[in-house]
């Protein structure tokens, strides 16, 4: 059995998480303190080592009995040398070297690796590519990103921004993602959704229609993909365009990543996870089209299995990683 500490460095909160992994592969999370991101990278690191004495204390732990230190953040970063590179969604986090902090702090190895990298390793080590060795993770979240497991290891590329697929083109038009319009995050991720929403209820008041899960034009900012999905899941033939539209451009999206690294199990996240059945008939109607056959009948697409706690189990993946 092995103890893990996992850090999960998010843009609105922060978690210091306690975890097991036994001899058979499995692994639990036994506590976690949480914390709202505020008042800088010094005031936070801090909170979050307080959060991992006050776990170690909890259970009886000392420095020694843990294997390892795993911290999961938003891109850019230097996983080799454990630096944060000033992410957008973290502010002040500029040239944060967290590896260091913690490694300084409790003599412990750390390990660090961008977020779709770590929920890749989770969802590989402990989720639904478990035994595969050509595992694609995407986010499908506020963002698009991919984490790559090919060949049985994690691939992160030159400097850690392999599997960046948020910022391919689909079209040469559409919702803005990722800094460029008709991107695959564009099409594919909560951002891209209530754009495309937006868009598409402007037409119809405009043009004099009611839309149901929208009454006026001073609501249109209110619009996210939640309020389009709840609509479409209740009949609303317009959200369920929208949601066409988005499946439409994820099953573009994924006819690329099949036939350029032919992986065994391509495992979607967040949103595709709540929406499989809105998004999924049109991904697959596209990838049939698109994709090379003898590629396409060795891959499957599933939703990520690990729920809302992925961001746990990934820092503790990467914890666990060598």
């Amino acid at each position: 059995m092995k103890n893990l500490i996992g850090i999960d460095i998010g843009g609105t909160k922060c978690a210091a998480v306690l975890g097991r992994y036994d001899e058979d592969g499995a692994i639990s999370i036994i506590e976690k303190c949480v914390y709202p991101t505020e008042k800088g990278p010094e005031h936070m690191l801090n909170q979050l080592s307080e959060g991992i004495e006050k776990l170690l204390c909890k259970f009886g732990l000392s420095n020694q009995d843990i294997e390892g230190i795993g911290v999961s953040c938003g891109s850019p970063l230097n996983s080799k040398l454990g630096v944060i590179l000033s992410p957008p969604n973290l502010i002040g986090w500029d040239n944060i070297y967290v590896n260091k902090y913690f490694e300084d702090r409790f003599g412990i190895k750390t390990r660090l690796q961008n977020d779709a990298n770590a929920c890749a390793l989770a969802e590989w080590k402990f989720g639904a590519g478990k035994g595969c060795n050509n595992v694609i993770f995407l986010t499908f979240g506020t963002g698009m990103g991919a984490g790559l497991i090919l060949d049985g290891r994690l691939y992160t590329g030159t400097n850690d921004m392999a599997g960046e697929v948020g910022h391919i083109r689909l079209d040469s038009f559409g919702p803005v993602g990722y800094g460029k319009s008709g991107s695959f995050e564009g099409f594919c991720s909560g951002g891209g959704i209530a754009q495309l929403a937006r868009m598409k209820v402007l037409e119809k008041i405009q043009m004099g229609t009611a839309v149901s899960f929208c009454h006026s034009i001073d609501d249109l900012p209110k619009l996210n993909a939640k309020i389009v999905a709840d609509a479409a899941k209740n009949g609303d033939e317009l959200a369920k365009e929208i949601f066409d539209i988005s499946g439409e451009y994820l099953g573009r999206g994924l006819s690329i990543i099949i036939d350029i690294l032919n992986p065994e199990v391509i495992i979607i996240g967040s949103i595709f996870e709540r929406c499989t059945d809105l998004l999924w008939p049109k991904a697959q109607e596209i990838i049939a089209r698109e994709t090379l056959p003898v590629s396409k009948c060795v891959c499957k697409v599933v939703p990520a299995v690990l729920g809302d706690s992925i961001g746990d189990y990934a820092a503790l993946a990467v914890a666990l990683y060598e």
